[in-house]
């Protein structure tokens, strides 16, 4: 089902069809949990609703996939990869250079980006519209192949903590959880870990690289697909050493909790929540651990077209969605409880989305990039202070 190679197909072989799920009469009945495979062939565990819902779901990208097929035909093969459709982050410089007709397919493509990319088309039109197929043909076409050999055997501190958590990395799953799996994912995070040294690797990466491999069709195109993502899609500084960025992401997180949640935000504050305990992960790991596969790579597709931003979009939801029942909690156990529980059991991305972007407001890449400005001073002078805290400590300990 899956390959080793860089040149072979990873994906599993769910394109043909979308299988309907169907819990035996007892479970029904008696509306007991019931565990099955998602598309991608993770072990879900919920109720009879939660399969509805997922069946219902399944439906829609069906359906879906009828509109892209359908365009594909009128507008010809590939009518998405028009370079000038390729970005459509704020808009108004796009429409004074598009002529109408593209003005349309940009239009057209960010509606049906946010309505779910059919999971066949998936890898080939991320890999277009994110720029990671821009971005391997700025280099020799044996790139990959010949920075995985010349690593081969290197050992560094990057190289020992991707061993340490490669096991860890979605235990259970039917491929990436063997040595077939490991072995591709390791060549994947140790390949990257030398082209930016900056970054090396930082715990996260291996569930959003894991998820982009079960995705793309290949080992390479995967690599390439986390190249852009860490160079081009999200803040710089997010996955160095001391997290700065992360940090940065965090503190803008909350302003625009404040600001578009002002009633979560303010009972938060009394009960003396940090967003930071669950909105870390969320930030890190792009969802992937978090929310039901099938949820995050919706949203993936989005963050692949639209940016960062969209991370906030989502994050915002979450708490927006669970807004009544958050104002009745008391202890931040009861917050972290309530929004894991949300996260874990959101098997319909429609209505995620549906909140992200109609409920949640206008949220524009330049106002993210102000208040990340804003935000960088306090957060650096604050990292600065815990260094010279821990060398302190260091020094009297060596005493």
């Amino acid at each position: 089902m899956y390959q080793t190679h860089s040149k072979r197909e990873f994906a599993i072989e769910f394109q043909p069809q979308i299988q309907i799920l169907r819990p035996s009469i007892h479970s029904r009945r008696a509306n007991l949990l019931v565990k099955f495979q998602d598309l991608y062939g993770f072990t879900v565990e919920g109720n009879v609703d939660d399969v509805n819902i997922l069946n219902e779901v399944r439906e829609k990208v069906r359906q879906q996939g009828r509109v892209w097929w359908a365009l594909e035909a009128s507008k010809g093969a590939n009518w998405y990869l028009q370079p000038q459709v390729s970005s459509l982050t704020e808009g108004i410089a796009l429409k004074s250079s598009l002529k109408l007709s593209n003005l349309a397919n940009a239009i057209t493509l960010k509606r049906l980006i946010r309505k779910g990319i059919p999971p066949v088309l998936r890898p080939k039109v991320w890999f277009s519209l994110s720029g990671a197929a821009k971005k391997k043909s700025t280099v020799p076409e044996s790139y990959y192949n010949d920075l995985s050999k010349a690593v081969e055997g290197k050992v560094t501190a990057a190289t020992k903590q991707i061993d340490h958590d490669l096991p860890r990395t979605f235990p259970g799953h039917p491929w990436l959880d063997t040595p077939e799996g490991h072995a591709a994912l390791r060549r994947v995070l140790v390949g990257y870990s030398f082209r930016d040294s900056d970054v090396g690797y930082c715990q996260g990466l291996n569930y959003v690289a894991a998820l982009l491999l079960l995705v793309m069709k290949t080992e390479e195109d995967a690599f390439w697909m986390l190249a852009v993502l860490l160079e081009n899609v999200l803040v710089s500084d997010c996955y160095t050493n001391n997290l700065s960025g992360c940090h940065v992401e965090q503190r803008v997180f909350q302003d625009f909790l404040a600001k578009k949640c002002p009633r979560i935000a303010a009972h938060l504050e009394e009960l003396e929540f940090d967003v930071s305990l669950v909105a870390t992960e969320w930030f890190l790991c792009l969802f992937s651990k978090s929310l039901p596969s099938e949820t995050t790579l919706r949203v993936w597709d989005v963050l692949f077209y639209e940016g960062a931003k969209v991370l906030f979009h989502v994050a915002l939801a979450i708490f927006k969605m669970k807004e009544e029942e958050l104002l009745l909690t008391h202890h931040v156990g009861d917050v972290i409880n309530i929004l894991h529980k949300t996260t874990h059991h959101l098997f319909d991305p429609d209505e995620l989305l549906t909140v992200a972007f109609d409920k949640i407001g206008s949220m524009t890449t330049n106002t993210i990039s102000k208040q990340r400005k804003k935000q960088e001073p306090a957060v650096m002078a604050e990292l600065d202070q815990r260094l010279r805290r821990l060398n302190s400590i260091k020094m009297d300990d060596e005493k």
